[in-house]
């Protein structure tokens, strides 16, 4: 495996670790400092790391005691000299303090990786959720078929 490879894969480990420790320092060095983020949630995009931490801050903080295990799966890098991309299904499960599942949602994720001071950083996320071509309404739940 890549060297680069490798660093992606540990982004994704500490993308977890950082969201289930609710760390936003953690969470946000994981990015450039000129990260541009196509989220699926209310905005068209984020330019910055400091305009996404201050999203990031909002989301840990609306989770009281509550806290939020992420998974990845359909994991597939492509790797180049300069760049480096990961593709993933990623499902993002809320528990209560006492452990229990309180909702249970999944994203299309995309990220580029640019090498920068020795380290891979995320230089653009973009996630999204299919749309009900009938209702329009967000399918946040894959079925398999």
């Amino acid at each position: 495996m890549d060297d680069i490879e490798t660093s992606m894969l540990r982004v994704m480990e500490a993308y977890k670790t950082a969201i289930s420790e609710k760390d936003i320092e953690a969470f946000i060095s994981l990015y450039s400092p000129d990260v541009k983020v196509f989220d699926a949630w209310s905005v068209w995009f984020y330019d910055g790391s400091e305009i996404w931490r201050k999203l990031i801050k909002e989301w840990f903080l609306s989770l009281g005691n509550e806290c939020v295990r992420v998974n990845f799966e359909e994991v597939q890098t492509l790797c180049g000299c300069e760049l480096a991309v990961l593709t993933a299904i990623v499902t993002y499960a809320g528990y209560s303090a006492e452990g229990k599942e309180l909702r249970t949602m999944q994203n299309r994720l995309t990220w580029t990786f640019k090498p920068e001071r020795g380290a891979v950083k995320i230089v653009h996320e973009h996630t999204s959720v299919p749309v009900d071509f009938n209702d329009k309404k967000a399918i946040l739940l894959r079925e398999l078929r």
